[in-house]
């Protein structure tokens, strides 16, 4: 009853704090700074990645985007990085998710520690500010239907995983995950979608049902891919500054994976609109 207690807690506050910072666009900005520094800290202890640089990659290109119109003056040249910034994080994505399937353990020489910690986690809270503040105007509700969508999934595939699963997901990386699981989670992300697009007046419903989709699936990748970097390291956990849930990462590892994906699918439905 205390382990569930302490966990409790330790959820509502960082919901709470999420959802406080979605008052004010400059909170939120500050919020994922400091979010995305705590999820780097603990992923470079995974990967074995020491000394200050990836924190200075992670201040400059953050604060790049986060302030570009205050450093620039303009908004001339910021979609043009942003769709670099994208094409290389999208590409870094799906060359984890074929390590995920096709490798035993996922290469951590040097150069590619460096280009996972750039274009798989510091780029990750770019595109979570960047959903926030999708065309170019604050929408909040946007990023916080698309958290719940994570929320909903994770929440229903463990329910349903653990009272109906039968059929291991990726049993060599997360043996509690299930097949059961996984479409649990993806249904109720749907069923979501729908009250979702009610009460943000937002997107429509048929866009947060693919929105619910491309989080349930690439959400699941997600934790899968952290699950494999945890393996690696030999730790059950990401950090402790989350009594109950360990690390920050651990409780962000789907939407830190899903975030590209959701706002390439933002920017499709902003040209095709």
């Amino acid at each position: 009853m205390k382990e569930l207690t302490t966990r409790a807690l330790s959820g509502i506050i960082y919901i709470s704090l999420l959802i406080l910072s979605l008052k004010s666009q400059s909170a939120l900005t500050v919020l994922f700074f400091v979010f995305g520094l705590i999820c780097l800290a603990e992923f470079n202890k995974l990967i074995q990645l020491k000394g200050f640089v990836p924190y200075l990659i992670f201040i400059a290109l953050y604060g790049l985007f986060a302030y570009w119109q205050h450093f620039a003056n303009t908004d001339r040249g910021f979609t043009e990085t942003t769709q670099i910034l994208q094409v290389i994080t999208l590409f870094v994505h799906l060359f984890l998710i074929k390590d995920l399937f096709s490798e035993k353990t996922i290469p951590l020489f040097k150069t590619k520690q460096y280009i996972v910690m750039t274009f798989y986690l510091t780029s990750a809270f770019i595109f979570l500010n960047l959903i926030a503040n999708y065309n170019k105007t604050f929408v909040p509700s946007i990023l916080l239907g698309t958290f719940i969508l994570a929320w909903v999934n994770d929440t229903f595939a463990y329910i349903v995983g653990r009272t109906l699963g039968r059929q291991k997901l990726f049993a060599r990386i997360s043996p509690k995950k299930t097949v059961e699981g996984f479409l649990g989670g993806l249904f109720f992300a749907c069923v979501a979608s729908y009250f979702i697009s009610i009460f943000t007046e937002t997107l429509g419903f048929t866009n947060w049902l693919i929105m619910g989709i491309i989080v349930s699936v690439f959400g699941t990748l997600g934790d899968l891919i952290e699950s494999k970097f945890k393996r690696q390291a030999n730790v059950k956990d990401s950090g402790v500054i989350m009594p109950g849930h360990g690390g920050l990462l651990d409780r962000l590892d789907s939407i830190i994976f899903a975030s590209p994906f959701v706002f390439l699918f933002l920017r499709l439905l902003k040209h095709v609109s």
